[in-house]
Parts: structure tokens; sequence; C-alpha cells
């Protein structure tokens, strides 16, 4: 396939580049997957049935987005996050397959579209995320905590997770948020501090790290979470040290999943993290006191999402004191 092809999305009209920021950069060729993390293709009738649902309610998903390797199995359980606010992010990440440019205004019926094809798919638990919004005053807090409202209203008794932007240079935002109640405020890391300027080149290390802990701080009950992406070129030692950081700031759960390269414009993977080693990230995240820890290669932000906050809750209940 050319550098061209992998770069144009038909979706969004013809000819249209979907990472114009990356159309001039050098191709990386995409080394061929291990077998631990190749994945079957999509046939199950129930995946059919979520895609075309997402499609009736004119609704983005991350799970498409961002290309994600677990669209499958997840889509066959009906379990899809939705992706709010568009499907133009204002960031340019250097691993993100996230279609970035200026993004439309903001959709006001969204938050009950979300909701109702949330109550639809019968639910438990949810997850929604959304791109970058650096054009707008409050980074799209307030829509979050409409959909947040919208979601409560529509499906009593629901669970609902966010996986939030870093609300950089945005004051108040991550408050507006944060009282809208979520049962989980999720921001990711993704990577260590000093892989920041070629990976997440639009966002600080310590900003992220300062949101985590002002969630906690603002909402003690809230459960937080954040997710780190090996395969960049990151030492154990500097992974080690992002696990000390989000302890400080007492994070609750950690995912750590391996990096896929979505394109030949995107950064290259420098290696492909083997099932053991993601099996000592696990074990060296629990030493540390996370309550929860996911680390295998194909583990994402939203992954068992619902299994995983059941998991969260039973082990927080089991470290309370009696």
């Amino acid at each position: 396939m050319s550098a061209t092809r992998v770069i144009i999305d038909h979706r969004v009209g013809p000819l249209q580049v979907r990472h114009p920021e990356k159309a001039h950069r050098p191709d990386h060729p995409i080394q061929r997957k291990p077998a631990w993390i190749r994945v079957k293709a999509p046939t199950h009738p129930v995946y059919h049935q979520t895609r075309a649902l997402m499609r009736e309610h004119r609704l983005h998903t991350v799970c498409e987005e961002a290309a994600c390797p677990n669209i499958g199995e997840c889509w066959s359980q009906r379990h899809a996050t939705m992706m709010i606010m568009g499907d133009t992010c204002t960031r340019a990440c250097a691993f993100c397959n996230v279609a970035t440019g200026q993004p439309n205004p903001l959709d006001h019926d969204e938050p009950a579209r979300v909701a109702d094809a949330v109550a639809k798919l019968g639910l438990k638990h949810v997850v929604i995320t959304s791109v970058d919004r650096d054009d707008l005053p409050d980074g799209g807090a307030s829509h979050f905590a409409a959909v947040i409202r919208c979601i409560r209203a529509a499906a009593p008794g629901i669970t609902v997770e966010v996986l939030t932007p870093d609300f950089l240079r945005k004051p108040g935002a991550m408050e507006v948020v944060a009282e809208a109640r979520p049962d989980v405020f999720n921001h990711n890391l993704e990577t260590v501090p000093r892989l920041y300027p070629a990976i997440r080149p639009g966002a600080r290390y310590y900003q992220s790290l300062r949101l985590l802990d002002s969630v906690k701080r603002q909402q003690p009950q809230l459960f937080t979470k954040s997710g780190l992406m090996v395969g960049l070129g990151e030492s154990r030692a500097e992974i080690a040290q992002v696990m000390d950081d989000l302890r400080i700031a007492d994070v609750d759960f950690l995912t750590i999943g391996q990096y896929l390269q979505p394109t030949v414009k995107h950064a290259a993977v420098d290696r492909f993290v083997t099932p053991d080693e993601f099996a000592d990230y696990a074990s060296l995240a629990r030493a540390k006191g996370f309550l929860l820890v996911s680390a295998t290669p194909l583990t994402r932000s939203s992954y068992h999402a619902d299994a995983d906050f059941a998991a969260l809750r039973a082990a927080r209940e089991a470290a309370a004191p009696r």
C-alpha cells in the first residue's frame, strides 16, 4: 500500500488528507506483527448490529477512528467506546490515527444521541472519550458533563467512565467534568516524559499528572485511571518512574499496551514487547500499590472496561479498613 493511500480518508470527502500535518514526514515501514498481537477480522453478527446502531445515531467511536485492534471482540459484545465532539482533533500526536484539522462546531444534540445509543445497547458500563478541542474555551468540558447527565437519565444504574483530554490552558475545565460525577476519570499519560516532544508534542507530561492529581483531590471517591503505550523506545526504568509519579497522584488503575503504528507516516514501532515483559510490568505496578493493573500487548484504555470496573470496585472494598 502506498504512503498516499494510507493517509487519505475517503469517508470525509474525496481525496481529503486525514493527517495533513504528517503528509511530508518520512515514511516508517510498518513491521510485521508477532503472533501474539494478531487478531481476526470481525465477523460476528452482533458486531454488524453495533456498527449499524452507531451509524443510525450518527456517532463516532474511538474503536474505529483510532483503528483499535480489539474492535471485533468488543463490538461483538456491544461494547463501543463513544468519541464525542466530532471526529477531528486539534492535536497532532505522532501515534494517533484520529483525523486532525479544524473541527466543526459542537453538535448540541449529540449528548441525547449518545445516551439513546447507550440505552439501546443495554450497557452496564460505558466509556466516553473525545478528540482534543483546543478551539473551545473550556476544551469541551461542559459537553462531557452534558453527555454524562444524559446517559444517567436514559440508563439509570449505569456506571460511566470518561477518558478526557488534558484541558491544557483551560482553567476550571477538569472541575466541570469531575463535578458531573463520572464513576471513573481516565486521562492517559501515553508515554514517558522523554518521548513527549516526539510522540505527544501538543501535551505536557506534568500537566497530565496534575490533572489526575487534581481530580482525586476534588472528588476522592472517583476512581482515577491512566494508560501507557510501550514499544516506542522507552526503558523499563522510565516506565517504573511513571508508575511512581502516578502513585504519588493516587491513581487507582493503570493500563499498559503495545503501540501499533497506524500508517507509514506515524511514529515507528521501536520493538514489540513480549508477553513476559508485560507480565513483569503488571507485577511491578501491583507492587507499587495500584488497585488494578491491566498489562498485555492488546490492552487498551477501554478494553474490558466493564469487567475491570467491577474488579476495581471490589479491590477498593477489599482494601478498606475493617
